[in-house]
């Protein structure tokens, strides 16, 4: 099903996977579709679902962590008097109503586990964006502690690139870029200590973050959700594999089985592909946020 567009509000930005409204000065209305991006390409098939799993995860995870970061999130407005009411089935629980803010210009990366291009970069050079490991480290080894490794944001159809952390300094300043690491790590090990209860490896992740007027920092965007991190059952995590896991890697490893060049137009998605990532998205959700 292709996402509905608001018509009574403005459409400011329309993302991967998110479509961004302006409410007021101090207000966005953030919708995610179920808009499905591998490869930083928009395929063609939504997966039924996930932009509500994705919201509804974020919101967890925001409240879970408001005592290391604060974020987004406003109870000022309710969507109830913004989205006509012939809408509200589709908006109701994919919508965040979020304070505007000024988002900054990196990605801030935590890596708990050697994986994905992660071990890429180890296997060719014995680092992981230039940060140097020790040897002779297997596939899927969980590091003596996370690493912080930063990116710029891509925009759509581009690709995020690795920066170092003096870049970030760059960027943002000695003491932001210290904060928004700390905090980042902070999060991730917060998020890894949760989800290790319920049977859940958190390997890595990435998070946002922005600014307001006056400068304090926020959480923003989406925290520990399916697509922004990479999941493994505990009881399938195994050394010098790539564990099965409850994200889109899923579907990145049926895509590199395909004659693809990882550019726009993406392919189509068989039915059983469809299915199973959205059960996946499920089951992480259910997993994460079940009461222990």
């Amino acid at each position: 099903m292709e996402a509905p567009i608001l018509q009574n509000l403005e459409l400011i930005a329309q993302g991967k996977v998110r479509d961004i409204y302006s409410v007021d000065d101090g207000h966005l209305l953030i919708v995610t579709t179920d808009r499905m991006s591998a490869f930083d390409v928009v395929l063609p098939n939504p997966i039924p679902g996930k932009g509500e799993v994705l919201t509804q995860l974020s919101e967890f995870w925001f409240n879970k962590t408001e005592h290391i970061a604060i974020n987004h999130l406003t109870d000022d407005l309710i969507l109830e008097d913004m989205v006509p009411q012939d809408q509200l089935g589709y908006f109701q629980n994919r919508s965040m109503i979020v304070k505007r803010l000024n988002p900054l210009p990196i990605e801030a990366v935590v890596r708990g586990y050697l994986i994905g291009s992660g071990w890429k970069d180890y296997q060719q050079t014995g680092s992981v964006c230039g940060i140097k490991l020790e040897e002779n480290l297997k596939m899927a080894a969980q590091l003596p502690e996370p690493i912080y490794t930063p990116a710029t944001k891509a925009e759509v159809g581009d690709h995020d690139e690795n920066i170092s952390y003096e870049k970030t300094i760059d960027l943002l300043g000695e003491e932001l870029a210290a904060t928004v690491r700390d905090k980042a790590i902070e999060i991730y090990n917060y998020g890894v200590s949760h989800a290790k209860e319920r049977g859940i490896i958190i390997a890595d992740t990435k998070f946002e973050f922005g600014q307001d007027q006056d400068n304090n920092l926020y959480l923003i965007d989406e925290v520990l959700t399916p697509d922004s991190s990479r999941f493994w059952a505990v009881e399938n995590y195994a050394l010098g594999t790539s564990p099965p896991s409850f994200d889109k890697q899923y579907l990145r490893d049926y895509l590199e089985t395909l004659d693809w060049n990882k550019t726009a137009p993406g392919p189509e998605l068989p039915k059983e592909i469809i299915n199973n990532t959205a059960d996946k998205y499920k089951s992480a959700y259910n997993i994460i946020t079940e009461l222990k």
